[in-house]
């Protein structure tokens, strides 16, 4: 049988709302600190190019059918010719985004600039909420739940017997620190530097995307479109129309 605990006002005053606190001031300094940290240079002509001619090409795709046949396929034979076409890659000239990383010192210093902004202020956090906090049940959530959440709501209290409701002071820690993006969002602008699970994920992830793939991509689709011209003989019917009114 699941224990209902009554907590103390007090816990609310010293513990939830400070804990609250100090993880929204800290991600606001994080964001204004690796501001500073990012380096400024000016953008690459080359990526500046390829990415105005995937636009291009995605325009042409969605007004395919509002141009006559002809001037699509002189359009779409302009992109994907495979001699000169803007979207057609050489077979061993598509650049290595890991090779560009390594020989580009600024692209690394900024890699593990970001990587240092978000891990220290996470490990000093914790260490503070793990040492000060640590064993405090912080809050109840107003709604039953399984015990599937009791790992994820409960961790640094061992008691089975209390009911999955309600929240440690670590785990407050981890939902607010996955779960701020929306107050930060509105706080800092949808472009902030403060997802910590975006980070994580490139982190673990890829070096960067590679150009060449966005560009085989669109040249792909653009060889696969079937034109179907909306519009045919709308001169015709244009001057139909207007006879009709004029009459």
């Amino acid at each position: 049988m699941a224990e209902d605990l009554v907590l103390d006002t007090a816990i609310r005053d010293w513990v939830l709302v400070p804990l609250s606190i100090v993880m929204v001031l800290i991600g606001v300094l994080r964001y204004f600190v690796s501001k500073l940290m990012r380096s400024h240079k000016a953008p690459d002509q080359k990526i500046v190019k390829e990415g105005q001619v995937v636009i291009r090409a995605r325009n042409l795709k969605a007004a395919a059918n509002f141009i006559p046949a002809k001037s699509f396929k002189s359009r779409k034979t302009y992109f994907t010719n495979e001699e000169n076409g803007l979207l057609h890659i050489p077979p061993g000239q598509a650049p290595n985004p890991q090779a560009q990383m390594f020989s580009d010192p600024n692209m690394a210093t900024d890699m593990m600039k970001k990587n240092l902004s978000m891990i220290i202020p996470q490990t000093l956090t914790f260490a503070w909420v793990n040492f000060f906090f640590s064993g405090f049940v912080a809050a109840k959530i107003p709604f039953p739940l399984t015990q599937r959440f009791r790992s994820m709501l409960q961790n640094g209290i061992d008691l089975s017997t209390v009911d999955v409701s309600y929240v440690s002071s670590r785990s407050w820690y981890f939902l607010n620190l996955f779960g701020l993006r929306g107050l930060f969002s509105l706080i800092l602008g949808e472009e902030n530097a403060t997802d910590d699970t975006q980070r994580m994920m490139q982190m673990g992830g890829g070096f960067g995307m590679d150009s060449s793939k966005s560009l085989g991509a669109e040249k792909d689709s653009l060889d696969i479109i079937q034109h179907d011209w909306v519009l045919p003989k709308f001169e015709q019917r244009a001057e139909a129309v207007l006879r009709k009114l004029m009459k």
